[in-house]
């Protein structure tokens, strides 16, 4: 992908495939749902989601991917280690693969749990 500069979130989703585009739209619909006082960025060139000062989760695309990002306290990866262990995972970011069910039940968990963190 070419170097861009994104401004918002849709102009993000619509570099990607169809397929692509839903599974991001699907994360940010929850995050609205769920944290509907976060505000919406462009953060290092991805989609970002922060209350107040504080980021509370990025995402983006990638050819095989979905990435989640965020820095993930050692509590929220303890809570998340059975779920997360078929995953590819660093303590900032967590890939869902493309080519597998997008656990959005996982994911919603995951935003509720960083929400409680930031509160």
């Amino acid at each position: 992908m070419a170097k861009t500069d994104y401004r918002t979130i849709d102009q993000y989703h619509d570099v990607f495939p169809e397929e692509t585009q839903e599974r991001m739209e699907q994360v940010r619909n929850l995050i609205k749902k769920i944290v509907p006082e976060s505000e919406e960025v462009i953060s290092y060139q991805i989609p970002a989601f922060k209350i107040g000062k504080k980021f509370l989760i990025y995402y983006a695309a990638f050819p095989n991917h979905i990435s989640l990002s965020s820095p993930w306290s050692e509590a929220f990866l303890k809570n998340f280690e059975t779920d997360l262990e078929d995953l590819k995972i660093s303590k900032s970011a967590i890939q869902f693969p493309n080519n597998k069910p997008f656990p959005l039940d996982l994911i919603k968990k995951m935003i509720a749990f960083r929400k409680k963190e930031l509160d």
